[in-house]
């Protein structure tokens, strides 16, 4: 854990090592973004006594619900910093809120929805720009996973041992992207290569944080604002 500790870190630059000219110009739209946020399930073996609270929404299988958050450059920092004027951008299981920004409900968001026609309101607009830039947690999660097989079928240790074991996989994520190694699962995710199926997430429990009228009533108007540029 030592090791963890080393290599999942707050973020503290808006620099990306591996951006495109594509990926900077979506930087541009959302100037105070710093990162992305989305929760993931992770296979967990309870004791039966205990399954009830780990009991993946409509599967008869236990997770471990993971809320995890990365910059521009698929590394994970596990960090809310709350700094002034910036925020994560969220998928609309969030609330638009003071550090929280979310798309439009109720407009079109995931990328596989303007495929056949492209956005035409200022709010698809702004909906399509934050799926892009926001897409790159779930393509961090692709990477993972993908490298993990036993975050999909967890096995049977100490409950303890088993959430040191998810912190782990993060940490080796890091170091990886971290000393710039070679990496066929990373270049075969990277932002102009394969794309997560579907733009969804694995089925996790959605989590509505409130924070206030005044929070919200910030970032609404921020987003409008964001969304006018676009227009």
């Amino acid at each position: 854990m030592i090791f963890a500790k080393e290599v999942i870190v707050p973020t503290n630059s808006n620099a990306t090592m591996n951006s495109s000219e594509r990926h900077r110009k979506l930087k541009e739209i959302f100037p105070g973004a710093i990162g992305a946020l989305d929760g993931t399930l992770v296979h967990a073996v309870v004791p039966a006594d205990q399954q009830t609270r780990y009991r993946g929404r409509g599967k008869d299988e236990c997770f471990q619900n993971v809320l995890g958050i990365c910059d521009f450059d698929m590394m994970f920092t596990f960090v809310w910093a709350g700094w002034e004027d910036k925020y994560y951008l969220c998928d609309a299981a969030y609330t638009n809120t003071h550090g929280f920004m979310t798309p439009y409900r109720n407009t079109r968001y995931w990328l596989a929805d303007y495929r056949r026609r492209r956005p035409l309101t200022k709010e698809e607009k702004f909906n399509h720009a934050h799926a892009q830039l926001r897409n790159v947690i779930e393509r961090a999660y692709s990477v993972l996973k993908a490298r993990f097989p036993i975050l999909k079928r967890m096995t049977p240790f100490p409950f303890s041992v088993q959430r040191d074991i998810v912190v782990a996989c993060f940490a080796v994520h890091n170091f990886i992207r971290k000393c710039d190694i070679h990496d066929e699962l990373f270049m075969a995710f990277e932002e102009n290569n394969a794309q997560p199926q579907g733009g969804q997430n694995d089925g996790e429990n959605v989590h509505d944080m409130e924070w206030g009228s005044q929070g919200n009533e910030y970032m609404d108007n921020l987003r409008d604002q964001i969304a006018n540029q676009l227009g």
